[in-house]
C-alpha cells in the first residue's frame, strides 16, 4: 500500500513541477494587463495557461491526500496541517487563476477603464502568486520535510533539502511582501530553486524507492 502511496505522491509532485512551469510560460502574454486588453490577444494560449494551473490546483491538493494516510501514522496533528496548507495554497493559486481569464474577458472592451480594471486584475494573480506558491507554498514545504526528516521515510539528505528550500522560499516571500526586491527578480528565482529541487528530488525518490520503512512513531518536541 505505502509503495503505491508512494508511486501516487512522486508522479503528483512531478505533475506539479510540469503544469506550473508550463502554465506561466503559457498565459504570460496576460500579465500585461492593459497592453494585452488592448492588443489582438492570444486569449487560446491563455486558456490553455490556466488549464495547466487547473491540473496544478488539483494536484497540490492531491499531494496533500495521498501523503495523509502516511504521515498521520507518524503525526496526526502535522498530517491534518499539511492537507489543510495545501488545500489553501491550492485556492489561493485557483484565485490567481480566474485573476487572469477575467483578463482574457476584458480584452472585448479595450476602453480606459478596461485597462485599469485589468491592470489591476494582474495586480490580484501577482499577489496570489506571492502568497500561494512562495509563503504557504514555504510553510507546507517546512511541515513536510520536518516530519519527513524526523521519521526518516525519506533519506535525511532530501529532507534537509526541504528544510532549506522551504525556509528560503518563505523568507523570500516575506521580503518581497515588505519591498526588499521585486518578486520577478534575480534573488527571488534564486531563492525558488531549492524548494523547486527538494519536490523534483523527492518526487523522483518516491517513485524510484518509494518511502523509507518509518519507526513506530514521531515522539512530540518537549
Amino acid at each position: 500500500m505505502d509503495k503505491r502511496t508512494a508511486v501516487v505522491t512522486g508522479a503528483l509532485f512531478l505533475l506539479t513541477e510540469v503544469a506550473a512551469v508550463a502554465g506561466m510560460l503559457l498565459y504570460r502574454p496576460a500579465l500585461d494587463g492593459a497592453g494585452y486588453v488592448a492588443g489582438a490577444g492570444a486569449d487560446g494560449r491563455v486558456a490553455a495557461g490556466a488549464l495547466c494551473e487547473v491540473v496544478l490546483v488539483l494536484a497540490v491538493v492531491g499531494t496533500g491526500v495521498a501523503l495523509y494516510p502516511v504521515l498521520r501514522r507518524q503525526q496526526e496533528a502535522v498530517a491534518l496541517g499539511y492537507v489543510c496548507g495545501r488545500l489553501l495554497e491550492a485556492a489561493v493559486i485557483a484565485v490567481g487563476i480566474v485573476s487572469l481569464l477575467a483578463v482574457v474577458t476584458l480584452r472585448r472592451d479595450a476602453g480606459a477603464e478596461a485597462a485599469t480594471a485589468a491592470r489591476a486584475l494582474v495586480a490580484v494573480h501577482d499577489w496570489t502568486f506571492l502568497l500561494g506558491p512562495n509563503l504557504v507554498l514555504g510553510a507546507n514545504s517546512l511541515a513536510l520535510a520536518s516530519l519527513m526528516h524526523r521519521s526518516r521515510l525519506v533519506p535525511r539528505p532530501v529532507a534537509a533539502l526541504g528544510l532549506l528550500g522551504g525556509a528560503l522560499i518563505l523568507a523570500s516571500g516575506v521580503a518581497v511582501l515588505f519591498g526588499v526586491y521585486p518578486q520577478v527578480s534575480t534573488a527571488g528565482s534564486l531563492a525558488a530553486l531549492p524548494v523547486f529541487a527538494w519536490e523534483v528530488t523527492l518526487a523522483v525518490r518516491l517513485l524510484a524507492r518509494g518511502f523509507t520503512p518509518p519507526r513506530p512513531a514521531v515522539a512530540l518536541a518537549g
